[in-house]
């Protein structure tokens, strides 16, 4: 049995080689067939890959584990459309290539929204970033300084789901703007993004500091999209006064 457990690590069939010694066992001893042997032993072989390709996207997903639909009080936002973003955690939007925008005042629960989003994706076996827009910018424009733009370019493109927190909170320096902008036309219809945001719209000019640029991003961002916009009180108001 070693022998064989060693042949099925060297072929990376860790799922088969951790479960193979209980199931030959349980295999004798109910007389199972070759081929129910077999399917139960591909069986674990898969299921283990699966846990293991969700560990490394959470984990390259930089998502809250914490901050799940579950976990979200849609009674505190009741004009919210709750059905809709229940509807929304299907990820059917990630295949139309569709895009979502949280709006609101800080505190609504914008980033938990989105992370729980981002958590579903996971789920489903996308790949998800979440960044926040500063340091989105800061890392292109260090990629630039250093070589590696392309690489991280790469990056941002390559994900299923690209979240992008906090657009508005500062203004983008205006050497940024162009690198904003490239990440924006390039998924424009070939990826997903959920943008959170403090700032309705027609704000962005002021955010961007470049009205034609932040046309042509609002413009891109949302012909294909799910705008929602929260007007509730802030959860950390409400924490505050229950503490």
């Amino acid at each position: 049995m070693r022998q064989i457990i060693s042949k099925l690590t060297q072929l990376k069939l860790q799922g088969i080689a951790k479960s193979i010694e209980a199931r030959n066992a349980f295999a004798i001893e109910s007389n199972l067939s070759y081929i129910d042997f077999l399917s139960l032993l591909l069986e674990d072989e898969f299921t283990n890959r699966q846990s293991n390709s969700y560990k490394r996207r959470f984990l390259a997903s930089r998502l809250d584990i914490s901050k799940t639909l579950l976990d979200y009080d849609f009674a505190y936002q009741p004009e919210l459309n709750k059905k809709q973003i229940i509807d929304l955690s299907s990820c059917s939007y990630i295949k139309e290539k569709k895009n979502i925008v949280f709006m609101g005042n800080p505190g609504v629960g914008k980033t938990h929204l989105a992370n729980a989003l981002g958590i579903e994706a996971i789920k489903s076996g996308y790949k998800v970033l979440m960044i926040h827009t500063s340091d989105l910018l800061n890392k292109l424009l260090s990629a630039k300084g250093d070589g590696t733009y392309y690489n991280v370019l790469k990056e941002l493109l390559d994900v299923h789901l690209l979240i992008i927190d906090e657009i508005g909170f500062k203004k983008i320096n205006t050497n940024a703007v162009d690198e904003f902008f490239e990440i924006i036309r390039r998924r424009y219809e070939n990826g997903s993004i959920i943008i959170t945001t403090n700032r309705p719209f027609e704000e962005w000019a002021n955010v961007f500091g470049d009205a034609v640029l932040a046309s042509a991003i609002a413009d891109r961002i949302i012909h294909h999209c799910y705008v929602f916009r929260i007007t509730g009180k802030s959860y950390r108001m409400k924490e505050l006064m229950q503490k």
